[in-house]
């Protein structure tokens, strides 16, 4: 018996020793946006392994989301990192004892599920053959879209808002919670912003909400009866096709 347990213990203490280090840095980014760090609650990052789909390192990103500058107004040049130390990512350490294919996932933004997306990418880990610095950067599609008017399911007096303009108010963000503004680098006037209003499942209106502070939305429409109300609002930036949507039901009762 002591024979097998002193085998099984020189077994596994060569299987550790066998086993490298590795460490990849790995950061998620907002499209035409920066990096998605610790403000924003972080991505969630998986590590598996293709083969098994064995989970090689599971984290959450953290840091800042990068320099405005160096990520949006500089241009690329090859070899040049994007990011600095204090750039959110997260560092997955990896023991391997020979070339692994992975599979790296993205779940961003962690904390807003109704706007969370998940993309991946495949590669080679070598053993003892870090992948740092600017390290694998994967791209988050979308905005953070929060219908603030009406609430979801609110009970709403037809008497109270009849003959009047009906507020509809939004809270747009990039997908690393960079803000939207008039003129700035997240210009609004680039991104038509605009409300599908539906009654009782038909099509009545769409509403166009102009930028009114910062990150904020607004539009108006004057409802004069009563029924079951649904507000699909979506963003959408021409130049780099990025969307989000967000929706909301409301009842208007007589």
């Amino acid at each position: 018996m002591k024979t097998l347990i002193l085998f099984i213990v020189l077994l596994f203490s060569n299987l550790m020793i066998s086993a490298t280090e590795t460490k990849v840095m790995i950061r998620a980014k907002a499209r035409d946006a920066k990096f998605i760090g610790s403000s924003l609650g972080g991505a969630h990052i998986i590590v598996r392994n293709k083969l098994n789909q064995k989970i090689l390192a599971e984290g959450n990103t953290t840091g800042s989301t990068g320099n405005t500058d160096l990520i949006m107004k500089t241009p690329k040049i090859r070899g040049n990192s994007i990011a600095d130390d204090q750039t959110g990512g997260f560092m997955a350490t990896i023991d391997i004892d020979e070339p692994t294919f992975v599979n790296i996932e993205v779940i961003s933004p962690l904390n807003s599920k109704q706007a969370q997306a998940m993309v991946s990418t495949e590669l080679w880990l070598i053993p003892g053959k870090n992948i740092l610095g600017e390290g694998i950067i994967l791209e988050i599609p979308g905005y953070i879209i929060d219908i603030l008017k009406p609430r979801t399911h609110q009970y709403i007096g037809l008497k109270t808002i009849k003959d009047k303009p009906f507020l509809f108010q939004a809270n747009i963000v990039m997908m690393c919670g960079c803000v939207i503004e008039k003129g700035g680098v997240w210009n609004s006037d680039e991104i038509e912003v605009t409300g599908i209003l539906k009654k009782d499942g038909k099509f009545v209106k769409n509403i166009d909400l102009s930028w009114v502070s910062t990150n904020l939305f607004e539009g108006s429409h004057i409802i004069n009866t009563a029924g079951n109300y649904e507000l699909v609002l979506y963003a959408y930036h021409e130049k780099t096709g990025n969307t989000g949507v967000d929706k909301v039901n409301y009842v208007v009762f007589e």
